[in-house]
């Protein structure tokens, strides 16, 4: 048998700039900056007080009024974000109900689950008694129950599972939601991820590893990836989804196709507990590997999605790994960052840069990568998109995820096309 072709029929997001992808999408064209001062709980002592924050989110319409203020933000985004993505896929109501549910999955995964949740319970046990823990305390921590509650309200009885690996979490979703498909288990997958980590306890937690900007005076211009000034990454918040379908699936319920998913690959560096390998060595092979899986020559790759988070050893590593990967037509592909105006959105940030990708080949533009006043020289070795927007005809484009613990992932997304 063949190897099934795999389309992109929806998208949803939740993210600092709302939940419309196309106002997300423009947003970013235009390079404004979503990161802003935190203000849901009291930072003036932290030595990083800003984030790519939402605000003024709401899940009406989306959830059941007394659940979505039970449960920890980070249900509510993959609540909001895999209905949206059904509904930009056509799949509401009749046309919902027509659907083979058996067939239907949810990959969708978080880096860090229930945060506020779990400081919430934390504090209930140290100021008041174990027995004022709230019995949701468990289910709403762990990172499949935003799946799952998703699963329980559309009725898909699918595979369903969440991956979690830090960082390349979102990635590691959709590629495993991809190869449920190509096995045959089932026909339609939504995917992705989501992170709700802007909590005292989660902002602690990386501040205390020192990997954090702290230019708290000039916030929307600290995220800086491969600029010579940049002193750490961002944090931001959101989710990211994408529906994915085998294409006569698709084209049997006359979907729209955004994108065609072409392959993608996992893998570890299995070197260090937070650092990536300097000589990019086991994202070069990742790379390799998405490549081989798409089936496609390298140079047909015109355009990267950057994992590209602003840190000192991440950006340049990345950097390395494309060159050994394409040589001398490194120079020929569009390389930019979506972290330098949302942040580091974590488990989430792939699927959100994975919209990103899939909008620059729908609108033939390419969004800028902001705040890159003083590159470093090793970025020469590819066509990085600064200072705007321009126009690009991508043909295919890589979106790169990478995560604590040397996890890393490759996705390969390409126009659709009908031959």
């Amino acid at each position: 048998m063949g190897k099934k072709r795999i389309v992109v029929t929806g998208m949803g997001i939740v993210s600092c700039f709302g939940s419309d992808i196309d106002h997300f999408y423009q947003e970013l064209l235009a390079g404004k900056s979503g990161i802003v001062p935190i203000d849901s709980f009291p930072c003036a002592d932290y030595p990083t007080r800003f984030a790519g924050v939402i605000r003024n989110f709401d899940s009406e319409g989306y959830m059941d009024k007394k659940q979505a203020r039970r449960v920890d933000p980070f249900i509510r985004y993959i609540m909001v974000s895999g209905k949206k993505a059904l509904e930009h896929a056509h799949l509401t109501n009749d046309s919902l109900a027509l659907l083979d549910k058996k067939r239907c999955g949810i990959v969708i995964g978080s880096g860090m689950g229930g945060m506020s949740m779990f400081y919430d319970g934390v504090e209930t046990i140290l100021t008041k008694s174990f027995k004022r823990l709230t019995p949701f305390f468990v289910p709403y921590i762990i990172t499949n129950m935003g799946g799952a509650l998703l699963a329980i309200d559309l009725g898909f009885q699918g595979p369903n599972f969440s991956i979690s690996t830090a960082c390349a979490t979102s990635n590691f979703c959709i590629h495993a939601a991809a190869e449920q498909i190509q096995s045959g288990k089932a026909d339609l997958m939504l995917c992705g991820g989501a992170e709700a980590p802007i909590t005292p306890i989660g902002l602690a937690g990386f501040v205390a590893i020192g990997a954090l900007s702290t230019k708290n005076e000039r916030c929307t211009m600290a995220s800086r990836p491969w600029d010579r000034e940049r002193d750490g990454f961002v944090m931001g918040e959101g989710a990211g989804v994408l529906v994915l379908e085998t294409l006569e699936h698709a084209l049997q319920r006359k979907a729209p196709i955004y994108a065609e998913y072409l392959g993608g690959a996992v893998n570890c560096d299995a070197y260090h507990m937070t650092n990536p390998r300097e000589d990019g060595e086991g994202v070069a092979r990742c790379m390799e590997e998405a490549l081989a899986s798409a089936g496609i020559a390298k140079e047909t790759v015109n355009y990267i999605n950057a994992h590209a988070t602003s840190t000192q050893a991440g950006d340049l590593c990345e950097i390395e790994a494309i060159q050994k990967v394409f040589g001398p037509h490194a120079k020929k592909i569009k390389v930019n960052a979506t972290k330098s105006m949302i942040g580091h959105c974590l488990g989430a940030a792939g699927g959100l840069e994975a919209v990103a990708t899939i909008q620059a080949i729908r609108t033939g533009k390419l969004h800028p990568t902001v705040n890159l006043n003083n590159p470093e020289p090793l970025l020469q070795s590819v066509d990085a998109v600064t200072t705007q927007a321009i126009a690009h005809r991508v043909d295919v484009a890589l979106s790169n995820s990478f995560g604590f613990g040397g996890h890393n992932s490759t996705l390969v997304f390409a126009p659709y096309g009908a031959g």
